[in-house]
């Protein structure tokens, strides 16, 4: 007990409490720039991607997937360096970071996937493989672009689920968000229909279609009978639509082929339903 209490004796408390104030307000002064640095810095990183949306300068897609990608950069710079600022005030940072090197040669090992992650990551965006919104397919995965990061990709397909693919995983990318599209109409009619007047009537169409819908920039054009069967004989159309809209152009076409078809009594196929036998 005599100890303890000398040992508070010959503790300049003077010193101490100066000391220990010195180093609360520093830690609140880091903290206080900390939360005001990030906020400017978000806000000014945001205000740069929104004037280049404004002005075109870069996809909405694209832009999106750089804000994302910086803001998580600057997040992260901002975080470790402020941590390293408060922790040297308590512990002596280079000796930290000189034995380091054993415990992150160990880390490194078990760390190779992340590492491969980020690397690749990193590719895909330099290269501009993918943006945000873009409908992709990667091995068995189809669907849009959610988010893409430096170590996953997350893609939601048709019903809604949503796939977070690490990037080492990422082999082959099937972007169909580039350029424009094709549209295939296969027109089937009757084998017994005249197919040269069904041609015309299909050729009508099409160059009221083309004048009428802006989202087809190429035909559609009547490539001719494709196929003759027993069932019926098939008239191919085909044409270029711009990206995301084919398939809506595909059905309205379809469906304004069809229509003028009857109109003008060109048979179509009947579907052949085998008759049941008795007893079953």
């Amino acid at each position: 007990m005599a100890h303890i209490t000398q040992w508070f004796s010959n503790i300049d408390w003077n010193l101490f409490w100066a000391k220990t104030i010195s180093e609360v307000v520093k830690i609140i002064i880091l903290l206080v720039l900390y939360f005001i640095l990030k906020w400017l810095g978000r806000k000014l990183i945001r205000s740069f991607f929104l004037r280049y949306r404004t002005q075109q300068l870069v996809s909405e897609g694209r832009a999106k997937t750089l804000e994302s990608l910086i803001l998580n950069v600057f997040g992260y710079l901002m975080f470790f360096t402020f941590a390293i600022l408060i922790l040297q005030n308590f512990i002596d940072i280079t000796a930290i970071v000189a034995s380091a090197g054993i415990a992150g040669l160990a880390i490194a090992f078990g760390a190779q996937g992340l590492v491969s992650d980020v690397v690749t990551g990193f590719f895909i965006l330099l290269e501009r493989q993918l943006d945000v919104g873009d409908n992709i397919t990667l091995d068995q995965v189809n669907g849009n672009v959610e988010a893409l990061g430096l170590r996953t990709t997350q893609v939601r397909d048709f019903d809604g689920t949503l796939h977070f693919i690490p990037n080492r995983q990422i082999i082959v990318v099937s972007n169909h968000s580039r350029g424009n599209m094709r549209i295939l109409v296969d027109v089937r009619i009757a084998p017994t229909a005249d197919a040269e007047q069904a041609i015309a009537i299909i050729k009508r169409v099409c160059e009221l279609e083309k004048a009428n819908n802006k989202n087809i920039v190429d035909g559609p054009v009547v490539l001719g009978v494709q196929e003759v069967s027993a069932v019926a004989t098939v008239i191919r159309v085909i044409g270029k639509a711009v990206n995301g809209e084919q398939f809506e152009v595909q059905r309205n076409l379809l469906k304004d082929i069809r229509e003028e078809l009857v109109i003008h009594q060109i048979e179509l196929p009947m579907s052949y339903l085998a008759p049941l036998e008795p007893g079953k």
